[in-house]
């Protein structure tokens, strides 16, 4: 899978085979046991069954993609892909089939993180400030050891058109 890719993107990312490769060794066994669990399931048809299967595999990409960007999350700095999410940032409904895929839609972020951002109740400036909505009790960030005048560091500009996005149609204002 990894070799695909980079043949798809070029040979400039190919310091990223590597990672691609982790991703993809890492990811197939949890992507196996999941599709085995989709397919075992006798309360959902064959069609629903099937892109249930579709979706989980391009998650799978997503993520790879998203990691070419993104190492860690942001807001807690926590590394261990194990722990993190990769969160559209224009969300996957409102995406194009390409932007479902594309690695600047996405940012690896802790569940908690992920859950506020997903929501509406947090999202980011291009420069990385932390922009928090005023309909989230600041309190849970306080709780959350998040900071009220966090900077994450800038955004590419691919990354800052999506986000551009979630401050418009996903931040809840």
């Amino acid at each position: 899978m990894a070799t695909v890719l980079m043949q798809l993107i070029g040979n400039e990312y190919a310091s990223a085979l590597p990672l691609l490769q982790d991703v993809a060794d890492s990811s197939q066994l949890a992507t196996d046991k999941l599709e085995q669990g989709i397919r075992g399931r006798t309360n959902i048809d064959s069609t629903t069954r099937n892109q249930l299967i579709k979706s989980r595999c391009g998650q799978g990409v997503f993520r790879a993609n998203v990691r070419l960007n993104e190492d860690r999350c942001r807001v807690t700095g926590v590394t261990d892909p194990t722990y993190l999410r990769a969160s559209h940032i224009k969300p996957w409904k409102d995406s194009t089939d390409d932007e479902k895929l594309n690695g600047c839609n996405g940012l690896l972020l802790a569940p908690h993180v992920d859950h506020l951002f997903d929501k509406g109740k947090i999202s980011f400036a291009d420069d990385g400030h932390l922009i928090i909505s005023d309909k989230l009790d600041r309190d849970l960030l306080f709780r959350w050891g998040i900071g009220e005048n966090l900077n994450v560091g800038s955004f590419n500009n691919e990354q800052a058109k999506f986000l551009a996005y979630h401050r418009g149609s996903v931040l809840k204002h």
